[in-house]
């Protein structure tokens, strides 16, 4: 399978989540609207989801993926179940003790780190504290998780992986639907939304143990010891963990200044769900498939394989994140108008929500970019220096945000974000470029050029569309969704039509890969 078509799997299975999480935001700001329980509904969440992605996803992934392809590469599968079994000892120990401590004393960190604004209105705390302590397990479910997907990708299975988070918005969104239905009150609400993001966990947690050991690989419980390969382990996820979270701690950031103005945190969460479809959808499959294969091609000496993957995944980030972000950012309010504006939520809060979309769009290529050059470090165990480039990120993100958010608001917080996030793609590239790891070859500069000026014409396209059919946007919900639909269909029409013909896709790889498609209906799980 070549690397378009492993993120083409990985990207199918995230698309279906996100979409699935277009439905449940929709939901949530039908039923909540941007009120005192979504405010902290979402502080609750992004506490332990923090956790996860700087723990799990981030730290402990960008860590253990390397070394256990290395494992598997080096001493075959026995001797990446001895590492695998050894590392679930210490994992199991640390995040129940850290599970425990955070229960206990979660009212301090409410208070200080997770939403401190909210001191000020009583039952806003008291709710937040509440759904954080239900939500918190979360975080042991998520990173044993991302431990089995990790030990998935490196087996080359990547669909089930990158599969199973669409269970956490079939679950809120079965809540929500059973919400509306019985009228329940808004708090109860989201105390159920709550309870159904711990039951989500479990859930991905069960079907990815079993697939993992239908696969073959079946690990024992032992007792915690720090073997070498464990300590190698630690050691590379010190630096990760700032370096594989540095979104979600500019995210923290932007919420704890946020929560000093009213809605800021909903009208945030609403705007970054849509940055996060193109995001996560090709940020996610760039992440999951090229460190792995990167690991993989350096433990071979394989340099030049290693130096390709690079190209096509820059390509590949490049040719799909660019024109989405101009998209996003040319007419972010139609785009949220149709997708959230009914119920709760207000034309107001629509314009509030466009302003803050159009912002974080304009660091959506940064945010993938940083995928793309993140590998080029992990897979040679340098961990130290996409840390000290995320630190610098984060000084950018917190300075950008407090002087801004006085003048703006809530859109300095994703204004900042983004700024922050090409930052770290400077860094990460020059550093690269510098030690000679990674320079684009001339084909990959070509394309990407080509990549550019057919988003620049696709932009004015769209820009003009939106223009023409201003009056169409005010009408009915059938008439606008006809005419966003319209709108973008005609401008990725004209891009396609421009990146094919200047050369800015392979042609032979998009032919390859819709071949596949017509073969094959799409990948089993477990089998990607």
């Amino acid at each position: 399978m070549s690397l378009v078509a492993k993120f083409a799997s990985v990207g199918s299975a995230t698309m279906a989540s996100r979409l699935l999480g277009f439905v449940r935001e929709a939901l949530i700001a039908a039923a909540l609207g941007t009120g005192p329980v979504t405010d902290a509904f979402y502080a609750a969440f992004r506490f332990p989801n923090l956790f996860r992605r700087l723990f799990a996803e981030g730290a402990f992934n960008t860590a253990f993926i390397p070394l256990f392809a290395k494992e598997m590469e080096g001493g075959g599968m026995e001797a990446a179940r001895r590492f695998g079994e050894d590392v679930l000892a210490i994992l199991l120990t640390v995040l129940i003790a850290l599970s425990a401590l955070a229960m206990i004393f979660m009212p301090v960190l409410v208070g200080t780190v997770v939403a401190p604004g909210f001191a000020d209105d009583p039952a806003k705390f008291d709710l937040t504290v509440a759904m954080t302590r239900i939500m918190f397990p979360y975080l042991l479910c998520m990173s044993l998780v991302a431990m089995l997907a990790g030990i998935m990708n490196s087996m080359r299975r990547f669909f089930l992986a990158a599969l199973v988070p669409v269970l956490l918005n079939v679950i809120l969104i079965a809540v929500l639907v059973l919400g509306l239905f019985s009228a329940l009150p808004e708090r109860q609400t989201g105390l159920w939304l709550a309870w159904g993001v711990f039951l989500s966990g479990l859930a991905q947690l069960l079907i990815l143990a079993i697939a993992v050991r239908r696969s073959g690989f079946s690990m024992r419980f032992r007792r915690p010891r720090l073997t070498p390969a464990v300590r190698r382990l630690l050691v590379l996820m010190g630096p990760a963990l700032l370096t594989g979270g540095i979104m979600q701690i500019n995210l923290l950031i932007g919420q704890i200044i946020a929560s000093g103005q009213d809605k800021a945190i909903s009208l945030l969460n609403f705007a970054d769900r849509i940055n996060q479809l193109p995001l996560g959808v090709i940020g996610v499959a760039v992440g999951v498939v090229l460190l792995p294969e990167l690991a993989r091609s350096l433990k071979a000496g394989n340099h030049a394989d290693a130096q390709h993957l690079q190209n096509r995944s820059l390509e590949f980030a490049l040719g799909l994140t660019l024109p989405a972000a101009v998209g996003l950012m040319v007419m972010p309010g139609p785009i949220v108008g149709l997708l959230y504006e009914r119920g709760e939520f207000t034309a107001l809060d629509t314009s509030m929500t466009a302003a803050a979309l159009a912002a974080f769009a304009s660091g959506l290529p940064a945010y993938v970019l940083i995928k793309v050059f993140q590998p080029g470090f992990f897979a040679r165990e340098d961990m130290k220096s996409p840390m000290w480039f995320s630190l610098v990120s984060v000084a950018a993100n917190i300075g950008l945000s407090l002087a801004l958010f006085p003048v703006y608001g809530h859109v300095a917080i994703a204004l900042a974000t983004s700024l922050s996030s090409w930052a770290n793609v400077l860094l990460l590239a020059g550093t690269l470029w510098r030690r000679n790891h990674f320079r684009p070859s001339a084909v990959t500069a070509r394309r990407i050029a080509m990549i550019v000026l057919a988003s620049g014409v696709m932009g004015a396209v769209a820009f003009g569309l939106n223009l023409v059919l201003a009056d169409l946007m005010q009408a009915s919900v059938a008439w606008r969704a006809a005419g966003v639909l319209f709108i973008v269909a005609v401008a990725a029409a004209v891009y396609l039509a421009l990146a094919l013909a200047t050369g800015g896709f392979d042609r032979a790889e998009l032919a390859g890969l819709l071949k596949r498609r017509r073969k094959a209906p799409g990948p089993l799980p477990g089998k990607a």
